[in-house]
């Protein structure tokens, strides 16, 4: 008989293990399970096996290659995004990573990132670099004024400002300052990977 466990523990521990940059391939591989069961752990089950939950929780980042990029590309597009409006929640909501670690992102207190973060930041870029967000609602106003003000006070560009061929080589600074801009629209919801292949 299987004997069944929370899922809890071994979601949050995959979850670190994608922030750290493993596909759920790399982790399923290093568990010795399916990607579908790393998938279904993450978006769908309740409870899981005790001998799955054993495995994944066994994975460590040293199991698996892990690929990082220098985080200085990565920065300098959520900077941007953040002049133009876009919090760092509403970006982890489309690229489908926790708030903190986009948080860290901004800051400068990560050196590197993972290839995958890097990837579904810049496709975010792309979508929004010259879009407000929507301020439809108090809350969206809220956060819309909040990460312009945080822009503004610490002087990050909005991505015209940006030189995209140097953007991603270490030690690149760009050369203006924030300045206000409307953009050329309003920014559609983004559906970030986890969610596209839950629907």
């Amino acid at each position: 008989m299987t004997t069944l466990v929370d899922v809890g523990p071994a979601r949050d521990h995959v979850s670190s293990l994608r922030e750290a940059g493993a596909s759920w391939q790399a982790i399923a591989a290093a568990a010795g399970v399916g990607a579908m069961t790393v998938f279904d752990v993450m978006n769908r089950s309740r409870r899981v096996s005790q001998a799955t939950a054993a495995a994944l929780l066994d994975v460590r980042e040293s199991d698996l290659e892990l690929a990082r990029v220098g985080a200085n590309g990565t920065m300098y597009r959520l900077r941007s995004l953040q002049a133009m409006g876009h919090g760092s929640a509403r970006v982890a909501r489309a690229v489908g990573y926790h708030e903190q670690t986009i948080q860290r992102v901004v800051s400068g207190e990560a050196a590197t990132v993972g290839v995958d973060l890097h990837r579904r930041v810049a496709a975010v870029f792309d979508a929004w670099w010259d879009k407000r967000p929507p301020e439809l609602t108090p809350a969206e106003r809220a956060a819309a004024s909040a990460a312009r003000h945080r822009a503004a006070e610490h002087g990050w560009c909005q991505a015209a400002a940006l030189d995209e061929e140097l953007l991603d080589i270490p030690g690149y600074k760009p050369r203006a300052g924030y300045r206000p801009a409307i953009g050329t629209g309003i920014a559609r919801e983004l559906q970030s990977e986890q969610e596209a292949e839950a629907s």
